[in-house]
């Protein structure tokens, strides 16, 4: 086993760790969102929630990218 190999499971571990910590927090704020439409702290709850999204999809990117580095590596 080498080092990619460990590198490219470590990265998706914690990534499912972190997504999965964050996952609570973000549907609370999309239900007091889907509540408060009209308030100001909605906006800001709706940009979080927008960048989890984004973070979401980049972190998926990168760990697929890995997985195919690490197997074309072999």
């Amino acid at each position: 086993m080498d080092l990619l190999f460990w590198i490219t499971v470590g990265f998706i571990i914690i990534g499912f760790i972190v997504l999965a910590s964050m996952k609570r927090n973000m549907e609370s704020k999309l239900a007091f969102i889907k509540g408060n439409m009209e308030s100001k702290k909605s906006s800001s709850a709706i940009r979080s929630i927008v960048w989890w999204i984004v973070g979401t999809t980049a972190w998926g990117i990168v760990s697929m990218t890995l997985v195919v580095w690490w197997f074309s590596a072999k």
